[in-house]
């Protein structure tokens, strides 16, 4: 059992478990490795001059890792459904319960369409600001949610907002991930010093 399960290991995936992580929900990413970002060469990312997706990649799962993000790496998941409690992962060895889903695999919508998420008239997943999907608390993200504006920013801040709406149902209120220079803590190499 985990409260968030996140498919997908792209920017839209591990930004919800930035979030998820770090503000105390038990977090699993199942990740096959398949980013675009492998791809991808930044250089319009907020904060960072030039880095290569797989750098990019590699320090965003660092960040995951350091904030207690069970990844799951090459585990690929064949089946999302809803079990009236939740949801239920599997994979080809595996079933795990989870009460949240964000679903962050780029374009394959397919399990969007197992879950029967309500789609819009161009194909893509239909969501609202907060990425949530017609089926109550799973998400989609990045790319199945647009129908060309593909863009790493764009699927980052995707999974950002999925992650900020589920903490607000799990806390009752509007919820801010916002740290202030007196509590701010920085990890490095998952040391985490109170700076």
């Amino acid at each position: 059992m985990t409260h968030v399960a996140v498919v997908g290991g792209g920017p839209a995936g591990l930004s919800a478990a930035l979030f998820t992580a770090k503000n105390g929900l038990e977090t699993t990413v199942f990740d096959t490795d398949g980013t675009w970002m492998h791809k991808a060469h930044l250089f319009n990312y907020p904060g960072i001059g030039s880095i290569g997706g797989d750098a990019f990649i590699s320090v965003t799962r660092q960040q995951v890792d350091d904030f207690g993000v069970d990844r799951r790496q090459g585990s690929e998941v064949t089946g999302v459904s809803a079990d009236g409690d939740g949801f239920v992962v599997t994979t080809g060895s595996e079933e795990v319960d989870a009460d949240y889903v964000v679903l962050a695999t780029g374009a394959d919508r397919s399990l969007a369409e197992d879950l029967d998420c309500e789609t819009t008239e161009d194909g893509t997943v239909d969501v609202g600001v907060e990425m949530e999907t017609s089926v109550a608390d799973a998400y989609a993200t990045g790319a199945m949610v647009r129908a060309e504006e593909w863009q790493a920013v764009i699927a980052a801040g995707d999974g950002a907002a999925a992650a900020l709406n589920i903490l607000s149902k799990e806390k009752g209120e509007h919820y801010h991930d916002f740290d202030v220079p007196g509590d701010a803590t920085e990890t490095f190499g998952g040391m985490v010093d109170e700076g």
